[in-house]
């Protein structure tokens, strides 16, 4: 069996946790607790392009806050 996290001809969605964090995720698969989709069904290549996009800071979101205060 194909690992479905790399079918270059599969629908995926991007998930974000609580920390601000994304995974490509393959949307045939239930979404793990603690992860929301942040955006729809899509390729996988529109789904990497907008982790690409919004995800330009890899700190989890934790430490953002506690290295501003």
């Amino acid at each position: 069996m194909a690992n479905p996290f790399e079918d270059e001809n599969g629908t995926y969605v991007v998930l974000i946790n609580d920390e601000r964090q994304y995974s490509l995720w393959p949307a045939f698969i239930e979404v793990p607790p603690g992860w929301t989709i942040q955006f729809n069904k899509n390729s996988r290549q529109n789904c990497l392009d907008y982790i690409n996009t919004y995800w330009t800071d890899m700190r989890p979101a934790s430490l953002v806050a506690k290295q501003s205060s």
